[in-house]
């Protein structure tokens, strides 16, 4: 894998470039596919930050930590990068097996679990469409039952994505 370290508001030296490189390269145990690694080191308001950022097959992966020195602060990146890389790979070895194990015929997964229905009476009242798209809006419900009182039929409205309503009279086929 290859790894770029920069510093920004500070140089750095051999022993902790040597000591991210350990680190980092630490990573490629958990995940074989990592491809590059980038390592930012720097300095803000005196507190001391390392971001790791690492890209693998279709995956990037990146942590940010503070510390009061430098050393802890890249252990702790290092730290929440293995955690991610962790995560992901028992992710894809579940992701495997739950496919596998959960393979069971639409017939039979039908047949096992019986489908339960809740009866609500509801009393409707003969009602313009208009007074339904009022009462609905005093409902706060999605929607509303009514009977029209021109056609003495049960209808349902309600209002759509556009803010504007919609009245759903059943016909019956032919």
């Amino acid at each position: 894998m290859k790894i770029h370290l920069t510093g920004r508001h500070l140089k750095i030296t051999e022993a902790i470039e040597r000591y991210v490189m350990q680190k980092v390269e630490k990573a490629e145990k958990y995940f074989d596919h990592l491809v590059w690694a980038q390592v930012v080191l720097f300095i803000e308001k005196r507190t001391h930050k390392a971001e790791i950022v690492i890209h693998g097959a279709g995956q990037t992966f990146r942590a940010l930590a503070a510390a009061g020195d430098l050393y802890s602060a890249v252990d702790l990146a290092s730290d929440k990068i293995d955690k991610q890389i962790k995560k992901f790979k028992d992710r894809l070895r579940n992701h495997h097996k739950e496919s596998e194990e959960k393979t069971v015929p639409a017939a039979v997964a039908a047949a096992a679990v019986p489908i339960e229905f809740a009866v609500v009476k509801h009393a409707v009242s003969p009602v313009t469409p208009q007074e339904a798209a009022s009462r609905l809006d005093e409902s706060g419900q999605s929607f509303l039952l009514f009977e029209d009182k021109d056609s003495k039929q049960i209808h349902v409205i309600y209002r759509r994505d556009d803010e504007s309503y919609c009245v759903v009279q059943p016909v019956r086929k032919k």
